[in-house]
């Protein structure tokens, strides 16, 4: 999985809503630090095992971020 999307197409797919997310290359608004765009490297409802999956594949620079299922919001 590696794709770019926009903070507000992550918030609008059900693939993402209620899960973290790992995106590498993350941009965030410069007034309001909320996250804009990434790219997607992998997924899951358990961030555990998210961290030891980006771990494996020494990926270490990724902000991990849950995609708030009701509202589409970034929790860091």
């Amino acid at each position: 999985m590696s794709s770019q999307m926009t903070w507000t197409q992550l918030c609008s797919c059900e693939e993402f809503r209620g899960r973290w997310v790992a995106l590498d290359q993350c941009r965030y608004d410069e007034a309001t630090a909320e996250p804009v765009e990434g790219t997607v490297i992998d997924v899951d409802d358990d961030v555990a095992e998210l961290c030891n999956r980006l771990r494996d594949m020494d990926r270490r620079d990724c902000a991990i971020l849950f995609i708030d299922e009701t509202k589409g919001r970034a929790l860091h």
